[in-house]
């Protein structure tokens, strides 16, 4: 389930940085803002995949000697 979550998380940083741009273009401040924080969210989702990941691999290299 790992790649999927990390493919939502990659289409969330995507969607939020439409949003973002597109907010900017026309001057709606709020839909930047949602953008921004649709980034943010995605960003931080990813990094704690990362976090999983390197979890697994250090427990994966102790356990195979």
């Amino acid at each position: 389930m790992g790649a999927m979550d990390k493919l939502k998380n990659k289409l969330q940083m995507g969607k939020g940085r439409t949003k973002q741009d597109v907010g900017r273009a026309t001057g709606n401040r709020s839909m930047e803002a949602e953008g921004q924080g649709d980034r943010v969210a995605g960003g931080t989702k990813q990094a704690g995949e990362q976090v999983k990941d390197a979890g697994k691999n250090i427990k994966d290299a102790f356990k195979n000697p």
